[in-house]
């Protein structure tokens, strides 16, 4: 453990140095969305870093153990943190560091201007409340708490603070502990690549290419393994758009790669394992993945999706989740985990770890759903909270992202669009085609993105494959949801005006939002109107598209409106999310999952023929001729 001298030494440097360090002019970030929205507050904005000052106290220690984390190889730990403070109180609390030195190097202020030295510019990455487990804290001013680490790329420091998050006073700081390798490849995440007999593999590492060339090595059971290249990306400081992301939240990303796996062989199961060639000839290896390689477009067999939004992240240490930020999210993520055998392929449309900002809450995340992600193609669709922001090109100019912008989101992730920027994508997945829209970028008719929402509708040989799926993050359909029933729109404004035109025409089954926190399901309707009267079974001409809020994928629950909405079908004030399972080209079930116990709460299914999509209905007709 650092002596008193070695912790004051430490500063005297820090108070030396010419740094902007004043507190933020930036408010804590609250969804605003022209006030529409409840309060949604970063934890870690709560805490006023800008404001801490330094007064290390000669009798405070904080120790942890162990000092090494991963000899085995893990990425993730458990580790105690011991307390001894002899002027305890209830608002202390202890944040988690990393890098461990946490120095004025790290200030930056957008508006030039400095302050005096020593100070605190990097938010943590979590925190913890010095009484978190053991109510007499108080009294003894004694505390062990026990903290879950991923590896980060970068050793790790517990400091405990007084004053609570609004005036934080640092009065020790811990010994530094590492993971074994901080720059171990870690965190995969699969996605479709552009064509379907192609699979990408995204990962985070500390390796840049001047130090380890990255690959993936890859191949089926038993047969002779390939090696695949990957290409390798970051972004700076400077790439964000604004505070929190530019200033107490920033922290660097490390290396994203990602490797294209082509030529597969549909519904095959194949091994992989992800590489680094260092420059003496030796190989940093991952641990070993599988995954199954996605049906040929048309192809009939079993296929299973998992659709929802707005999942979040949460901290198995209880670290952070102060306010019940994202409660269900790892209600969510362990539930899923638990079916791991009984689905293909995840959507999770919009809204992803709610960083807002705070970047070292992408890690947390891309940790979360490793266990899924790194055998299930994950695929992904920009919210509000990973693009929104003022004059940065985006549709909207709420503050929602945290000065991300886009950027974290569009480098973490790879999805198979042209430009990623631009977040609209389609794919496949043997009967079923997907047409993910961007709902951050302007989708009105004669936009952009309208003529590509167009294409993609219209590409489809539905004769192939006959489930054809639209989605984005905010509600383009249908909402029963307050905020919406006051606006007198119940959907995002401008929404369904401009688009149900293309869902009629090309006869959209089923069109999918997160954003809303809660789970809806329409009637089959167009024009405002329920086109079918039956709830459960549907069947013949595709005369409506049915609507679907799911971002009940984890953040705390959105209200519905006390208005009757004859057009809503069902609606659940939960978490959970929606599986589809096509069994052939006829026949189709629509099953909506809580989170909490995995049961079936909705359900419906579609059977019909080829013929039935074929049919002429209300604005949805190919032209005819007289002629003979």
């Amino acid at each position: 453990m650092p002596t008193m001298n070695t912790l004051f030494t430490f500063f005297l440097l820090l108070s030396t140095e010419a740094v902007l360090c004043r507190a933020s002019s930036y408010s804590p970030l609250i969804r605003s969305d022209l006030g529409r929205h409840p309060t949604d507050e970063q934890p870690l904005s709560k805490i006023k870093i800008n404001k801490a000052f330094i007064d290390l106290h000669e009798s405070a220690s904080v120790q942890a153990e162990p000092l090494l984390l991963g000899l085995k190889g893990e990425d993730t730990a458990w580790v105690n943190v011991e307390l001894k403070y002899p002027d305890p109180s209830e608002d202390d609390w202890v944040g988690v560091f990393s890098p461990a030195n946490f120095n004025a190097s790290d200030c930056y202020d957008e508006s030039g201007a400095s302050h005096e030295a020593p100070c605190i510019c990097t938010a943590p990455i979590k925190y913890m409340f010095a009484n978190h487990s053991s109510s007499n804290y108080v009294t003894t001013g004694k505390a062990t708490l026990s903290f879950q680490l991923i590896n980060q790329r970068a050793d790790f420091s517990f400091a405990l603070f007084s004053g609570g998050l609004e005036n934080p006073k640092l009065v020790a700081v811990s010994n530094p502990i590492s993971f074994a390798n901080p720059k171990a490849p870690v965190y995969p995440r699969l996605a479709h690549g552009k064509a379907w007999d192609e699979m990408t593999v995204t990962w985070t590492s500390g390796y840049n290419i001047d130090e380890a060339v990255p690959f993936v090595e890859w191949g089926q059971t038993g047969q002779s393994q390939k090696q695949s290249p990957a290409g390798t990306l970051t972004f700076t400081r400077g790439s964000m758009c604004g505070p929190p992301a530019r200033t107490v939240g920033w922290r660097d990303p490390g290396f994203i790669h990602t490797s294209f796996l082509k030529e597969l062989w549909p519904n095959t199961m194949y091994n992989y394992r992800i590489g680094h060639m260092l420059l003496n000839g030796s190989v940093i290896w991952s641990k070993m993945y599988s995954f199954k390689s996605s049906p040929y477009p048309g192809q009939s067999s079993l296929q299973r999706v998992i659709i929802f939004g707005d999942m979040g992240k949460a901290e198995r240490d209880g670290s952070n989740e102060y306010a019940c930020y994202q409660p269900g999210s790892l209600i969510t993520t362990d539930q899923l985990l638990s079916d791991l055998d009984n689905y293909d392929i995840v959507f999770h449309i919009g809204d992803m770890p709610y960083a807002n900002g705070y970047l070292s809450q992408w890690d947390q995340f891309t940790a979360q759903v490793e266990p899924i992600a790194s055998i299930k193609p994950y695929m992904v669709a920009s919210g509000n909270h990973e693009r929104s922001w003022p004059n940065s090109g985006g549709f909207y100019a709420t503050t929602d992202s945290g000065g991300e912008c886009g950027v974290p989101a569009e480098t973490m992730y790879y999805v198979p669009a042209d430009n990623r920027a631009k977040f609209w994508y389609s794919t496949d997945y043997g009967m079923f085609h997907f047409c993910i829209a961007d709902s951050e970028h302007d989708w009105r008719e004669g936009s952009e993105q309208y003529a590509w929402i167009e294409k993609c509708l219209a590409s489809v040989d539905r004769k192939k494959q006959p489930w054809l799926i639209f989605s984005a993050h905010r509600v383009l359909g249908y909402s029963s949801n307050s905020w919406y029933a006051m606006e007198g729109s119940f959907e995002e404004p401008m929404g369904r005006e401009h688009l149900q035109k293309l869902w009629q025409k090309y006869k959209v089954d089923i069109a999918f939002y997160g954003h809303v926190h809660n789970y809806e399901r329409t009637c089959p309707i167009y024009q405002n109107q329920c086109v079918n009267t039956e709830r459960y079974s549907y069947s013949g001409t595709v005369n409506g598209t049915i609507h679907v809020v799911v971002g009940g994928g984890g953040s705390h629950l959105s209200d519905f409106t006390e208005i009757d909405t004859v057009w809503s079908l069902y609606k659940d004030h939960d978490w959970g999310f929606v599986k589809l399972t096509a069994f052939n080209h006829s026949s189709l079930l629509f099953e909506y999952k809580k989170s909490r116990d995995g049961l079936v709460y909705d359900n419906f299914t579609i059977l019909r023929d080829y013929r039935d999509v074929l049919a002429c209905v209300h604005d949805g007709c190919e032209p005819t001729t007289l002629a003979s």
